[in-house]
């Protein structure tokens, strides 16, 4: 089993404390952490701090987790693909999702609907430049070039790469199922060993209808990990799942909500959500079980957190995404460690 961390987020860029991060990242590098992941969400954007990260480490894999596709054309994720995996040295992962439609619709002021189609078409694009052919394509949200008009398909002046892996962040059944066919990796959340098949089951059998197996996919998922006395722990970290099942996606669509129910906690989730929604927070925190958030993440003293690695290795998961706690940036690193011990 491989370990990877994260930077960025919904709250990034908020307290300015970009520098910080990249020190964490160099450190971790140094450690021998697999790879790091920048996410854009609604704060920083993924590749601007990627491309910094990548000239102040040395091995460690740089990976987007994720680049919204409605943020972009396929043709410029592409060359940006390209572009990061020329500076970097081949160490770039691009790292897909199709987000929400609250961020799709509210912030980028793009339809959300047929989020799979538009992935898969993204995809074929994308895998089109990677190879070096010219970006001819009709699809039913992208066509290149544009009919009608005075465009022509072009290939990329930049020299093609097969190389670059494509991960997917997916939640639901029939996004999980392209991931196994046509994916690198799968870039999970909502996850616990415990309900595992609630992902990996449909990952495998678009795996294998696509004469693959699940042991071509790379499955990286994690959570938070804390050492110490697990009931304070486990306080600190109800809000954030709250958040989560109430609010990361609108009333009708939170995939998010509908994996964890999926997952053995369909109760839970809909009165989390419902408590939410209609703006009683701090029930919805309350509701949250101290089963779900330990389930959820890698917490307690040595033995506690050594037996969830074990749980998410034997559960099928190839790279642990940790999040370590601690009050200051030692302390964060002084959790890696003890976690990259371990494994």
């Amino acid at each position: 089993m491989k370990v990877s961390i994260a930077v960025g987020g919904a709250a990034s860029g908020a307290r300015r404390d970009f520098e910080d991060q990249v020190e964490f990242v160099v450190a971790a590098d140094r450690m021998g952490v697999g790879t790091v992941w920048t996410a854009e969400a609604w704060g920083q954007d993924a590749i601007a701090p990627l491309a910094f990260i990548a000239a102040r480490t040395k091995q460690i894999k740089l990976g987007t987790g994720i680049m919204q596709i409605s943020a972009r054309t396929p043709s410029m994720t592409a060359m940006t693909a390209l572009t990061m995996a020329a500076i970097s040295n081949d160490r770039f992962i691009l790292g897909l999702g199709a987000s929400g439609p609250q961020v799709v619709e509210g912030l980028q002021g793009r339809p959300f609907a047929g989020p799979l189609t538009r992935m898969k078409e993204t995809v074929d694009i994308i895998r089109l430049a990677f190879a070096g052919e010219k970006l001819a394509y009709q699809g039913k949200y992208h066509q290149l070039p544009l009919p009608g008009g005075e465009g022509k398909a072009l290939r990329l002046s930049q020299p093609g790469n097969l190389n670059i892996p494509i991960y997917l962040a997916t939640l639901g059944p029939k996004t999980l199922e392209y991931t196994g066919a046509a994916a690198d990796g799968w870039l999970g959340t909502s996850f616990t060993p415990e309900h595992a098949d609630a992902h990996l089951d449909h990952i495998r059998k678009g795996a294998e209808a696509a004469g693959r197996s699940l042991a071509d996919i790379n499955i990286e998922v994690g959570g938070v990990v804390g050492f110490g006395p697990i009931e304070p722990m486990i306080e600190a970290l109800k809000p954030g799942v709250a958040f989560t099942l109430g609010a990361m996606g609108s009333a009708k669509t939170n995939f998010y909500n509908e994996a964890f129910r999926r997952g053995g906690w369909s109760q839970v989730a809909e009165e989390v959500q419902r408590l939410w929604v209609s703006g009683d927070r701090q029930a919805a925190i309350n509701h949250v079980p101290a089963r779900m958030v330990e389930e959820a993440n890698l917490l307690g003293d040595e033995d506690q957190v050594r037996a969830r690695v074990k749980a998410y290795r034997d559960a099928g998961v190839n790279t642990l995404r940790v999040q370590p706690m601690g009050a200051t940036q030692a302390e964060r690193l002084a959790t890696l460690e003890r976690v990259m011990d371990m494994i």
